[in-house]
């Protein structure tokens, strides 16, 4: 259950390594709480420095940048529909652009598969392991 300023770890190589939530995008069912699958729009706290020889492409965001989000891990058990719970050990998003497409190339880490079941094959093929 990701709020408003909540901080999550970002796990795609865009550049930014946490953001912060300042609005839960979708519709008005959950108060304005957002779980594994919903998209976000977050500012970046802290992002990878730029060195000034390398191309833009390798840095994409910067800090202070507001961006899209969607929300892959979360601290909040989410109950499967075979009664399980899952649960992670922090919360972590993944950064998209405004057509909701991802920033980054490659994800590094961990995801549910939730993911999958709510429109985000994409996020679920990269990542090296779903749970």
């Amino acid at each position: 259950m990701i709020g408003l300023k909540g901080t999550l770890n970002v796990i795609d190589n865009s550049g930014a390594l946490l953001v912060e939530c300042v609005n839960v995008l979708k519709q008005k069912v959950n108060n304005g709480w957002g779980s594994v699958g919903d998209e976000i729009v977050c500012v970046v706290k802290r992002a990878r420095p730029v060195s000034g020889q390398t191309s833009s492409s390798a840095a994409k965001v910067r800090q202070g940048d507001v961006r899209r989000a969607v929300i892959v891990r979360t601290r909040k058990p989410v109950r499967r529909p075979d009664g399980r719970l899952i649960r992670f050990d922090d919360n972590a998003a993944v950064l998209l652009n405004n057509k909701r497409e991802m920033l980054g190339t490659r994800i590094g880490g961990v995801v549910s598969a939730d993911l999958r079941m709510k429109g985000w094959g994409k996020i679920v093929s990269l990542a090296p392991k779903v749970v």
